[in-house]
């Protein structure tokens, strides 16, 4: 297990748009999607909107910031409960492997424990498999397959 003690995770803060910028671009391009300095700002706006139901983490390394996490809370009708749902996890390629991701994990569990939420969940895509090799020690996979629709005009 990596030492994460050297890692802090605290809320993101409207200075840490510069690097959250740069992190969340390699976010995007991680995982293939069209550059848009567009979506770039919206999600800025949404994380820093206090009235928004996005909101962002940030792992901290001697006062570098090398990791980001968001989450959101979400209705969990099957089981009458609300669950924290967590998105876009991304850490520097070059700081990966220091323990950041697992610290963002650890900090959204404790979240939801201190909230009484019912799970964290999140997802990841079928090849990210270094990301995997973390999730399958601090989490279970679910059975559960994933499908999108695009919403039409009826």
């Amino acid at each position: 297990m990596t030492d994460t003690s050297t890692v802090s995770v605290r809320p993101l803060d409207a200075a840490d748009e510069p690097r959250w910028r740069v992190l969340f671009r390699g976010y995007r391009a991680f995982y293939r999607l069209e550059e848009s300095e567009e979506v770039v700002s919206r999600v800025w706006g949404w994380l820093t909107d206090p009235e928004h139901e996005c909101h962002g983490l940030v792992a901290e390394m001697e006062g570098t910031v090398v990791a980001i996490g968001h989450y959101r809370r979400f209705a969990r009708p099957t089981t009458g409960t609300v669950g924290l749902w967590f998105d876009d996890l991304f850490t520097d390629p070059d700081r990966r492997g220091v323990g950041a991701g697992r610290a963002l994990i650890r900090r959204v569990t404790e979240i939801a424990e201190a909230e009484g939420r019912s799970v964290v969940r999140w997802i990841t895509a079928e090849d990210n498999h270094r990301a995997r090799a973390l999730y399958d020690q601090v989490a279970t996979r679910t059975r559960w397959v994933t499908y999108d629709a695009a919403p039409t005009d009826s």
